[in-house]
Order: C-alpha cells, then structure tokens, then sequence
C-alpha cells in the first residue's frame, strides 16, 4: 500500500476520530444526537463526492494512480451513512418502527436519505473483484448508480437543512461538475487536452505525467 493510500485511510478516520474526542471533552453542542446525525451525514457525502472526483481527475491529468483509491472512498462513504443511519433509527428512534414509518414516509428528506442508502447498499457489496467477474458488464451498469445517490444525498441535504442551503448547493454544483466531465464529447475533448500536453511531458510508466526530461533552457537573450 502507497503513503498516498494511508494518506487516505487516515483521512477517512478523521471525522469520527473527532466526533469521539468531541465526545469525550463533552463538545457535542447542546443535541449531541443531531449534532453526530450531521455530522456522519456530511462526512458520507464529502467521502462520496470525492470517490465521484477520482475518474475527472484521471481524466484531465492522467493521474492513473488515483484510480486505486475510488473502491476505498467509497466504502468509508457507505461506512459513515451505515453510522448516520444507526445513529437515525437506532439512537434518536429507539428503533420505534411506528415513529421510524412515520418519520420516513412523512418527512421528505428521511425518505430521499433512505432511498440513497439503500441505493449504495448493493453497490458496497458488490464493491469486490469477485462481483465484478460475476456481474460481467452489469457491474459497471449497477455501479452507476451512484450517480443517483449523489443526487439524492445532495437533495437530502438541501432538505435538511431548510434555511441556508448554501453549503447543500455547493455540493450540489460540484456533483452536477463531475458528472458532466462524464459526458462521453466532454470527457474526449478533456482527454484530448490531456494528449497535447503529454507531448511536451512525456508518460512515465505507470502512466502519469512525467517531468523527468525538462525542455533545454535556451541561452538566447
């Protein structure tokens, strides 16, 4: 495993890591409850927005290695709303499935989280070399799908939130960003870009931008 893939596994680890020295200094503000509910809830879609960021930026700058870290992202995405949804139905419920029924199918942001959970729910379990030989070409099909988690988790957020929606619609712009870089003639003009400048900076061989071999500095005046 690379320094870059500890790198990420740490940085993974840091929202809950804070949530229990928060805990423990009592720093969770006056709702505890709904203070980690949000918190778990944020840390999930900033980990899915940034597993979503991994084929643009391999797009644009060849970066192959990032590749590596898209599966990893994920998971700890699915990681933390399995702790936000816990947190939702076993703490702040009770695990009262009358008050739960009622709190889902009348409040339109718990209907919009759940169907976004349940949506990455296959997707986490199918996340393993093994599905992907056993799904074939249906793997990248049902893998998709994490475009419409996206879009729900944003949406679940915007409604959450209610009054200022500004960070919720940050969000929101920047999935609407990395899933028009997956427009097929937006991707191609980007790769394109990405050929012209390896030419004056050649590939190394794992398939990133090289910078070994510099340009002669001319002596000319």
């Amino acid at each position: 495993m690379s320094l870059f893939q500890w790198g990420v596994h740490l940085g993974a680890w840091i929202p809950i890591i804070r949530m229990v020295v928060d805990y423990l200094r009592d720093n969770l503000t006056a709702n505890p409850i709904q203070d980690i509910t949000f918190r778990t809830g944020k840390a999930a879609l900033v980990l899915l927005v940034l597993s979503l960021a991994v084929t643009p930026i391999n797009t644009i700058f060849g970066y192959r290695s990032i590749l590596k870290i898209r599966r990893t992202l994920g998971l700890y995405a699915f990681f933390y709303v399995v702790i936000h949804f816990f947190i939702f139905v076993g703490v702040d419920y009770g695990f009262n499935w009358d008050l739960l029924q009622e709190a889902i199918f009348e409040k339109r942001f718990a209907l919009v989280g759940f169907a976004a959970g349940l949506i990455l729910l296959p997707l986490a379990l199918t996340s393993t070399r093994g599905w992907m030989r056993r799904l074939g070409r249906n793997w990248k099909r049902l893998h998709r799908l994490v475009y419409l988690a996206s879009i729900l988790a944003v949406i679940h957020y915007v409604w959450l939130v209610k009054s200022d929606v500004r960070q919720p619609l940050f969000f929101g712009g920047v999935v609407l960003l990395l899933l028009i870089m997956r427009i097929p003639g937006i991707r191609r003009f980007f790769t394109g870009f990405r050929s012209k400048y390896l030419e004056r900076f050649p590939v190394t061989r794992n398939g990133e931008v090289g910078f070994k071999h510099r340009p002669p500095i001319s002596r000319k005046m």
